[in-house]
Formats: structure tokens, C-alpha cells, sequence
């Protein structure tokens, strides 16, 4: 379990939830009527689209942050992002008095780079790369002594990001399966724990662009593959597995969807047309998934959660 026993992780996962229950929202599990229909299942998404800053994100940071706040005295942190974290992190950092340094590609959404500015988050903006947001970060680090909080593949951010798909099960307990969209694999990793410590027989199953595709073939291949492009429309998912999400992700996840990126638009506008909500593009694709292979979820209690709504409404792929 990659350093989660099971009575420790359930332990873990409900102390988390404690500590971060305070500083997010309880958001709703919405359904509808007309997506059950269109998918053949019944479902119920967990709307982390209301959350504060826009996106689960917020549990996964806060979490890491209060931990850490626990060890020793923390003046700064950084961390790399795409937006999501990013905002969380500087909304995390700034309700508890501390300074949040945020390494973004050139190419994050504008909406994103502009709300991480409004929580107060010290933007410096590298090449798309992962390489050269990992150096950034890290020379901020030296240059600061800010503390690095990874995005995705740290143990407390993770266990942090399960505390949604809790929240999702304590509403509706008997679900059969929990969609969730995989990058960094945060998201889809605490959602794996919150099922095998708090769910009854419900499968934990991600959803990824097919554009990026390495969780699916990391689950494949047993080890953490790479992605020679990350041309998708799915911004939040461009990265990769971390060394402590995929042991994880690894034990309990037997099924990831990969979708195009003709689907991911599809599944997103269904949401705002049908639902009348605003996701962003890697919340849809946990609905794409669901909608790409129907005989999969048909008759069953099918949550899914919804990642995020940061969403630059100057530039819709639709």
C-alpha cells in the first residue's frame, strides 16, 4: 500500500478529513435524470467543481500544509502547477498566514494563472516541461527556503484528496463503482483508499485523455511509463504518476478509460447543457469514460467525481 496499512490508512484518511474540514467545502452531490438515461446507469456527482478555489485541490494542500504546520514552524512553500494546485496551494498557504511561491507553465489557462495572483500566490511561469518546473521549483526552494509541496505525489496531499470521494460515500453509501479522472494520480489514489476503507464492494476506477495516457499503461507495464505529448484539452491531467501514487494506484485500481479528446468535449458540454454547471475539461472525462464504454457502468450506482470548474470562459473547446 506503499506505506498505507490498512487499519493506519482508514485511521489516516479520517484524521485528514477532520483536519481539513474547517478550511473546505462540504460540496453536493448533484444527479441527473437525463444523464442516468443517456448512460445507463444511476449517477451521482460529487460537484468539487464548488469547492473553495475551484477544485478538490484544496484538500490535498490544506492537508499538507497543516501537517507540516504540525513538525515544525513554515514561513513559505512552492510547488509546480498547472493551475488547480496552484490555486489551492496559495488559497492554503494564505489562510494560514503563510507565502506560497508557484511555479506555471507559460501555457496555463489565464483564468488559473489570474486566480492563483487574487489568493495571493507568487507566480514564476517556466516552459511547459516537467523538467523545467521541477528545476524552478527547486532552485526557489534554495533561493527562499521554501518548503516543496509536491501537486499530486505526496503522501499527506494524497490522503488529503481522498477525503472527496469519503464525503461522496458517506452521502451515498451503497455505490458500485467511483469515476475518477487520473494525472498526477492524487485524486484517483485517495479515492482508491476511500473506497477499500470506507466502501462496500465499490470499484475504484480512472479515467485518462488517451493523448496521456500513462496510468493506463503504467497499470499495464508495472512501472510508471511517460508521455512524449500532452496536447490535450484535459490542461489538469498533462502530468504523470508519482513514486507515491502509483504503488497505490497499483493495489487497488484494476480499470482506467482512456477517451479522445472529441469525447471529453462531448461529455463536457453535456454537463453544462444538461446539468447547468460549469466543469472544466479533465472533470468531464470521468463522465466520458463512463459514456465510452456503457456496458461497463449500465445499471449500477456510479459515483464521479467532479475535479474542478476552473474554466477559461474566453476560450471553451465547444
Amino acid at each position: 500500500m506503499a506505506g498505507f496499512d490498512a487499519e493506519g490508512t482508514a485511521q489516516s484518511l479520517e484524521r485528514a478529513l477532520g483536519l481539513v474540514t474547517p478550511y473546505v467545502h462540504r460540496t453536493p452531490v448533484m444527479s441527473s435524470k437525463q444523464l442516468d438515461g443517456l448512460s445507463g446507469a444511476q449517477l451521482f456527482f460529487k460537484c468539487e467543481n464548488f469547492q473553495r478555489g475551484g477544485s478538490y485541490k484544496i484538500r490535498g494542500a490544506t492537508h499538507a500544509l497543516l501537517r507540516l504546520k504540525e513538525q515544525r514552524e513554515i514561513r513559505a512553500v512552492v510547488t509546480h502547477s498547472s493551475g488547480n494546485f496552484a490555486q489551492a496551494l496559495s488559497l492554503g498557504a494564505q489562510s494560514l498566514g503563510m507565502e506560497a511561491h508557484i511555479v506555471m507553465p507559460e501555457n496555463a489557462p489565464r483564468v488559473k494563472r489570474e486566480a492563483v495572483a487574487a489568493y495571493g500566490g507568487r507566480i514564476v511561469l517556466c516552459k511547459p516541461t516537467l523538467e523545467a518546473r521541477e528545476a524552478e521549483a527547486a532552485r526557489i526552494g534554495r533561493e527562499t527556503g521554501a518548503v516543496f509541496i509536491h501537486p499530486s505525489n505526496d503522501p499527506m496531499v494524497l490522503l488529503g484528496q481522498g477525503t472527496a470521494c469519503m464525503e461522496l460515500l458517506a452521502e451515498v453509501p451503497d455505490l458500485d463503482v467511483v469515476v475518477a479522472p487520473v494525472g498526477g494520480g492524487g485524486l484517483l489514489a485517495g479515492t482508491s483508499l476511500a473506497t477499500a476503507c470506507f466502501g462496500y464492494d465499490c470499484e475504484p476506477v480512472g479515467a485518462e485523455p488517451m493523448a496521456v495516457d500513462d496510468a493506463y499503461r503504467s497499470l499495464q507495464s508495472g512501472r510508471i511509463e511517460q508521455n512524449e505529448r500532452t496536447d490535450t484539452v484535459a490542461d489538469g491531467l498533462r502530468t504523470v504518476l508519482g513514486s507515491h501514487t502509483f504503488p497505490v494506484i497499483r493495489q487497488h485500481v484494476r480499470t482506467i478509460i482512456r477517451v479522445e479528446e472529441d469525447e471529453i468535449i462531448s461529455a463536457m458540454r453535456l454537463v453544462w447543457e444538461r446539468m447547468k454547471i460549469v466543469i472544466e475539461p479533465s472533470s468531464a472525462v470521468a463522465f466520458a469514460a463512463v459514456l465510452k464504454e456503457p456496458g461497463r457502468f449500465r445499471g449500477k450506482r456510479t459515483g464521479i467525481l467532479v475535479s474542478g470548474g476552473n474554466v477559461d470562459l474566453g476560450d471553451l473547446p465547444f
